[in-house]
């Protein structure tokens, strides 16, 4: 049988060593002339005794094989139970098996998170995107395509030969009004396309960090100038001037956390300014906003949380703090937010 071909694989060296010992005893006995009688009757014997060792050996062998191969079948549906070790060996054996079992469970642990947390997102911005797309539809729906200088309809009716227009213009005023709010949905939908883009990246098990020396200065302009638009619509003043600050960093990566602080300070600032400026080594982003409520401030960095002022607004979605959390971790740089409720918010950044 299978298994008896197994144990004696595994015990061969002994069994080799019995033999030995066992030939070189009767030689030794042989050579001095003694007694085959005695001689006979001890080489029956440890034979005998050897035989009866092994059968019970065996027979436990046997059992253990047997208990394991059930145990193959248990994993399947998680039962599974290793037998005791009958020795040093078996037992880092199993310690073994342990830990690379915990380790699996650890890694397959990460993996259905990540799984879940994307999945979460993905859910959360196909619920946001809808909003943007929906105003635009409406915007569309309201005549956007009618609307001309008012002057214009006047210019038709004094031409002689032409009907009187049936359709109603809008005055010039709505007309970019309309589309200023048009611009404005399709600047939300650009973010939350690219805060997709760069949670997926972030997650990816291959990230693009490209870390070199740059300056402050033109990563801080980068966002300042994509937001430009948002200031307008929102009248808010920009303090800022020239920093010489060098830091080493991933622009892009910089660039990305700078755009998500900016559009956290301008929506939820409704008057007054927006300061960006260096105090002691670090990055200082500063609004005259609604400020944070004090037992929101230890959480603000975890997905999904968005807090009293993430509830009023009703679009927050509480994603745009915890990668900007992330990407600084993963950059080695820290961040600090100070805020108090009614007068505004400082978002600290330490390189």
């Amino acid at each position: 049988m299978q298994w008896i071909k197994a144990y004696i694989t595994r015990h061969r060296l002994g069994i080799f060593l019995y033999l030995a010992f066992g030939i070189i005893f009767s030689i030794i006995l042989f050579l001095y002339q003694l007694p085959m009688e005695p001689v006979v009757y001890a080489i029956g014997l440890c034979i005998a005794v050897a035989v009866a060792v092994m059968a019970v050996d065996g027979f436990r062998y046997q059992k253990k094989v047997k208990g394991l191969t059930w145990q193959l079948e248990a994993v399947k549906n998680g039962t599974e139970k290793l037998p005791d070790p009958a020795d040093e060996i078996e037992r880092l054996y199993q310690m073994l098996l342990e830990n690379a079992q915990i380790e699996r469970n650890r890694q397959v642990g990460e993996i259905l998170k990540e799984k879940a947390d994307v999945t979460d997102y993905f859910t959360l911005w196909t619920h946001q995107i809808k909003t943007p797309i929906a105003a635009m539809r409406l915007l569309l729906q309201q005549g956007i395509g009618l609307a001309a200088p008012a002057a214009e309809p006047d210019a038709l009716q004094g031409k002689q030969g032409l009907p009187e227009p049936e359709e109603e213009y809008f005055p010039a005023e709505a007309y970019y009004a309309q589309k200023q709010e048009i611009e404005s949905e399709l600047f939300k939908i650009e973010q939350y396309v690219e805060m997709v883009l760069q949670y997926l990246r972030l997650n990816s098990s291959i990230n693009d960090f490209v870390l070199q020396e740059y300056g402050l200065d033109g990563v801080i302009r980068q966002a300042v100038r994509k937001y430009a638009p948002m200031f307008i619509r929102k009248k808010l003043t920009l303090h800022y001037a020239s920093l010489q600050a060098k830091v080493v960093t991933d622009e892009k990566w910089m660039a990305f956390v700078m755009e998500q602080i900016l559009s956290n300070a301008i929506k939820y600032t409704s008057s007054g300014y927006i300061s960006i400026y260096m105090e002691s080594g670090c990055l200082v982003v500063e609004d005259t906003g609604i400020g944070i409520l004090p037992e929101d401030l230890p959480r603000v960095f975890e997905k999904g949380y968005t807090g009293y002022n993430g509830r009023s607004d009703k679009k927050a979605s509480g994603i745009g703090l915890y990668l900007v959390k992330k990407i600084l971790n993963k950059l080695g740089h820290k961040i600090l937010i100070e805020s108090e409720l009614g007068k505004g918010t400082k978002v600290k950044l330490l390189f």
